[in-house]
């Protein structure tokens, strides 16, 4: 058996190293999973609430909660 020398681990600049990896890594993950969380839930929803608001009518609104008698200031509409 031949005695042949270990190598010794480089110590050195390894935090540093190792943080550049990490901080790439992290940033590429928050960034990907920012972008998804736009287009998957924000802009679903933004268009959720558009299509809410080009069918709500808010005078009839009004009218089914009045007539239902939900507030105070306002009187019901007699029924004929």
């Amino acid at each position: 058996m031949s005695a042949s020398a270990i190598a010794k681990p480089a110590m050195r600049g390894l935090l540093a190293k190792r943080l550049r990896f990490h901080l790439a890594v992290a940033f590429t993950m928050a960034f990907s999973v920012a972008g998804l969380f736009k287009f998957f839930v924000s802009d679903s929803r933004k268009n959720a609430y558009a299509d809410f608001y080009k069918k709500y009518d808010a005078v009839k609104d009004f009218e089914a909660m009045r007539d239902a008698g939900i507030f105070e200031s306002v009187k019901p509409k007699k029924a004929r």
